[in-house]
């Protein structure tokens, strides 16, 4: 049975996809709530709760322009000065909390046969996620749109030779703290993670994206030390195993589209509306 704040996301994202696909119309407040059905009044309501910002707010967030903008004036420090800063707490870099550890050879070959991993589901604002913990750290996150069994289907996929407990642990409950965006609380997150070196490395270089930042696909390559390979750089945040946490959701084109993104493109346009609207209160 889906939670309410499921059934919230999803008309959420009901009335973002509506908007954009109509948006050299731009419809109203009473056209999209008529869409979603839901009368003008609870439906501003209830978007105010999830965002914090109104309707109208949150898809100036998503604009070409404002894309444009946020490249233009956080380009230069974006990757160069986030970790040096220190920036830390409520509103701030969680991404300053995240190390990551690779896997060894061994760990990495064999489908983690030395691994005991934990695994649970939990609610977020952009819906129903699987998390997964080894005792090093989160070594999977992703949406469980089709449901619980093939989440975890699609988790034995990466790692076939694991030992599997469904258990809720610490590691799993700091790192869903984020969702809270009271980073106060938040203790060091780790990730424990199954890729090459140049994934890792690319993965790496995401997370020095502030929250509320975007970057393109060139300048992730270049920070990365990969330039001129935009390509494969784009492959290795296609492989990205841990959904929101590793941000390659802040990765857009140069033109200021937002793109595709593994778990939706309409996903992609809640999660940046969502940050920048938290940036911005």
């Amino acid at each position: 049975m889906e939670t309410q704040q499921e059934l919230d996301y999803k008309r959420i994202a009901e009335a973002i996809s509506f908007i954009r696909e109509n948006f050299k119309e731009q419809p109203g407040l009473d056209e999209t709530a008529e869409h979603v059905h839901m009368s003008p009044f609870h439906f501003q309501r209830m978007f105010r709760e999830w965002a914090g910002v109104t309707p109208k707010q949150f898809l100036q967030y998503l604009s070409v322009e404002h894309a444009k903008a946020i490249l233009k004036t956080t380009g230069a420090s974006l990757f160069d000065t986030a970790i040096e800063s220190g920036l830390s707490g409520t509103g701030r870099l969680h991404d300053l909390f995240i190390k990551v550890e690779g896997m060894t050879p061994g760990e990495y070959k064999n489908g983690g046969a030395s691994l005991q991993i934990n695994y649970s589901f939990a609610d977020s604002p952009f819906g129903k996620i699987i998390v997964a913990s080894t005792n090093k750290g989160i070594c999977h996150m992703a949406f469980a749109d089709e449901g619980e069994e093939k989440a975890f289907a699609g988790l034995t996929a990466i790692f076939p030779n694991a030992h599997y407990s469904r258990i809720v642990d610490m590691i799993q409950q700091n790192a869903l703290f984020v969702f809270t965006q009271d980073w106060s609380k938040l203790d060091e997150i780790k990730l424990h993670l199954k890729g090459t070196d140049f994934q890792i490395k690319v993965w790496e270089t995401l997370l020095q994206v502030p929250s509320g930042g975007l970057t393109t696909y060139a300048n992730l390559a270049k920070k990365a030390g990969y330039e001129g390979a935009s390509r494969a750089v784009g492959t290795a945040i296609g492989n990205n195993p841990v959904a929101f946490l590793i941000p390659c959701h802040r990765v857009i084109k140069s033109t200021g589209e937002i793109g595709q993104y593994h778990w939706g493109a309409i996903r992609k346009n809640a999660i940046i509306g969502w940050e920048a609207s938290h940036q911005n209160r």
